[in-house]
């Protein structure tokens, strides 16, 4: 069965600073102590002293009743602007953060070009690649809305794009 691919992209609107944003997203192992979706972040490997070509293992959870645990190799980090990595594992892509400000107001979009490596995802997907795509949503969702929490910040708005 051929792996089904997702091109998937949510965008932030948060009255926070900048840095505090970036700060948080860069921060990838702290995830779980905010981020109830993500169970775990272990770093396998570290990487340049500047983070590119680290490795760390990501396990989430969403709504539905299954768990996806991939890895992601940092291939770009350009401070207050982007960070971007290859993902291995259940889901095989390019996830790629961007960050920009507009009138006080911080966008983060976050863009996930993956294919599902896991045999019963893909003899599924062409039934349930809705869910799929619905469960990513809601995992951005409580991402967005733990993120402003972390930072006592308001979030403007989320939006899904597919």
């Amino acid at each position: 069965m051929q792996p089904d691919e997702y091109h998937l992209a949510t965008i932030w609107r948060l009255e926070a600073p900048l840095q505090a944003v970036w700060t948080a997203i860069h921060d990838s192992a702290h995830w779980p102590d905010w981020w109830k979706n993500v169970e775990q972040v272990a770093e396998l490997e570290a990487g340049s002293t500047d983070g590119i070509g680290s490795l760390q293992r990501y396990t989430w959870k969403g709504r539905l009743p299954y768990r996806v645990v991939f890895n992601i190799r940092v291939t770009r980090i350009e401070p207050l602007v982007a960070l971007e990595g290859i993902a291995s594992g259940d889901l095989e892509g390019i996830g790629r953060w961007r960050f920009t400000t507009d009138q006080g107001i911080t966008v983060v979009r976050y863009e996930w070009r993956v294919r599902t490596r896991r045999g019963w995802m893909n003899l599924f997907a062409p039934l349930a690649k809705p869910l799929f795509q619905w469960n990513h949503d809601f995992v951005m969702r409580e991402g967005g809305l733990a993120l402003a929490r972390l930072l006592d910040a308001k979030l403007i708005s989320i939006e899904h794009r597919s």
